[in-house]
């Protein structure tokens, strides 16, 4: 079954870019569980946040558990083990998110994007080609 995440990166690629949530979009968030919802409204942030940073990468796929499982406390995620995908490579990312208590508005967040990670490394990461 695909991600909501996946689904909502895959509208966005089709438009040409990240973009806010649709009525759609946050409909199928909203039939999520409170703890699922919190980590995919915080990975489709960072993917937004990611598309529009001056560094010029095109993410277009993120697992929040690659290196290590995030912390969650109430509205608050911490990834620092998170990993993405852009241009066909894998980076390492790290960010912290707080959301309104439904887990729809981002409160605040921050991210750092790391060093790619080697290919020989992805596998045992759940990093797909």
């Amino acid at each position: 079954m695909k991600s909501v995440l996946a689904m909502l990166l895959a509208t966005a690629a089709v438009m040409g870019s990240a973009k806010a949530m649709d009525s759609t979009e946050a409909e199928e968030l909203e039939g999520l569980s409170p703890e699922t919802r919190l980590e995919q409204r915080c990975d489709l942030e960072a993917m937004e946040r990611i598309h529009h940073d001056p560094v010029k990468l095109v993410p277009d796929e993120l697992v929040a558990y690659a290196f290590k499982e995030p912390l969650v406390t109430g509205d608050k995620i911490q990834s620092t083990g998170a990993a993405f995908r852009s241009k066909g490579e894998w980076y390492h990312l790290s960010y912290t998110c707080t959301t309104s208590p439904d887990h729809m508005t981002v409160l605040t967040f921050q991210y750092a994007i790391g060093q790619m990670v080697p290919h020989n490394e992805w596998a045992q990461h759940y990093l797909v080609p």
